[in-house]
């Protein structure tokens, strides 16, 4: 295994880990939040599709984007299953553009998102694009201990 199917891999056993969690949350709790700041369960859900969708274009153009006209901005959150279908074809673009990378682009190519505070390596990016989804499916499991919903094992 290379570098980069290493990193395809880490990608797809978070999203299958999240996608476990996403579709174990009942309907009529979707719209549950732990306080009124916070983000609701499908807001957290899409926010991750919508933010590697984001990355994505980020990655493609070599840094932040001047504007982001989301996908998701017209779409109302009906269902995870739903919502996973429309992300479906950003999500085949994002992990072919990575599979498309080279291990020497990993240190080679510079993301610069110096308007949010930092320049870094394609590698670095994409292990912080993963991080993204993890930290926030951590949060949903706390989101689900705190709402007495039942939580999958995550570790299998």
């Amino acid at each position: 295994m290379n570098t980069i199917e290493a990193i395809i891999l880490n990608f797809e056993e978070i999203r299958r880990r999240s996608i476990k969690v996403w579709e174990s949350i009942p309907t009529e709790k979707l719209d549950w939040r732990p306080d009124a700041e916070a983000l609701s369960i499908k807001e957290m859900v899409r926010h991750v599709l919508d933010s590697e969708h984001y990355y994505h274009l980020a990655l493609v153009q070599g840094g932040s984007l001047a504007s982001y006209d989301s996908p998701y901005d017209s779409r109302e959150f009906t269902t995870v299953g739903e919502e996973l279908a429309a992300a479906a074809p950003y999500r085949e673009q994002f992990l072919a553009t990575v599979k498309a990378y080279s291990p020497e682009d990993l240190t080679n190519i510079q993301i610069d998102r110096s308007d949010v505070g930092y320049v870094r390596s394609l590698g670095d990016m994409l292990m912080r694009i993963a991080y993204h989804e993890a930290v926030h499916t951590g949060q949903l499991l706390d989101y689900m201990r705190t709402a007495g919903i039942p939580r999958p094992r995550v570790w299998d």
